[in-house]
């Protein structure tokens, strides 16, 4: 065998692959421990097997440094405490991979799925920013009324019931009024349906506390109802939608 065959050979041999995969909300900043990670799948493109799985953990990263700089070719926006998951993948021979991602763990109802490709090549790390996926999307929760509930139509206020959410990103960073996330920046509204004939929409406020949201529902007659609420935000394209039932007795 020619030394260059030699070579070829050596070359094609399985060697330890390191790769970095983070996942990062659109908008605002890594999904880390904080919010349960994201959930990584790496699989041969070919063969559909599955080489590499884990969650990223740790931190969600600098707000200034990800949102508030203005950054140059090459500026890393990630540090050794951003939020990653690092896989070590033997292969032998240049690779196409499939990477899944699913994030927030913490908040399936709202999780979003994301994928990439990237080409391997044995020996060949992907390390420091590694590889970066963005998802579109915000958690929101309707915390009043709660699922299912029961409630007297006799207990209604002239006919008003209350509602309250939270609504996050999907990072778990806060929405506030005039902060870097703005409430101000967010249409909030419900939908509201009597055995499933919609009877109106409302929209909703910014309470004093953080993420929180309410609005008022105008209830006159017994039944069951369906509230259906979402969050949009024209300037980026994130939306988050919860929807509950309950019962008007």
């Amino acid at each position: 065998m020619t030394a260059i065959a030699v070579l070829l050979v050596n070359g094609l041999m399985a060697a330890p692959t390191k790769v970095t995969v983070r996942v990062k909300a659109k908008d605002a900043k890594f999904i880390g421990t904080g919010i349960g990670g994201a959930s990584v799948l790496i699989k041969n493109n070919l063969t559909g097997q599955l080489l590499a799985n884990g969650i990223t953990t740790g931190s969600s990263g600098d707000t200034k440094l990800i949102l508030q700089s203005s950054l140059v070719r090459g500026q890393r926006l990630t540090d050794e405490k951003t939020a990653k998951y690092e896989a070590i993948i033997d292969i032998n021979e240049p690779t196409l991979v499939d990477i899944e991602v699913i994030a927030p763990l913490s908040r399936r109802g709202a999780a979003i799925k994301g994928s990439t490709q990237v080409w391997l090549i044995p020996g060949k790390d992907i390390l420091g920013e590694g590889i970066i996926i963005d998802l579109p999307g915000l958690i929101l929760d309707i915390l009043s009324p709660t699922s299912h509930q029961a409630i007297q139509l006799s207990s209604l206020k002239q006919d008003v019931l209350e509602f309250k959410i939270s609504l996050t990103m999907l990072c778990g960073c806060a929405i506030t009024k005039g902060g870097v996330w703005n409430s101000d920046e967010f249409e909030v509204k419900a939908i509201l349906k009597k055995d499933g004939i919609e009877t109106g929409t409302y929209s909703l406020k910014k309470l004093h506390e953080n993420n929180l949201f309410s609005g008022e529902l105008k209830i006159k007659e017994t039944g069951s109802y369906e509230l259906v609420i979402y969050a949009f935000n024209p300037k980026d394209g994130n939306a988050g939608v919860d929807k509950i039932g309950f019962v008007i007795q």
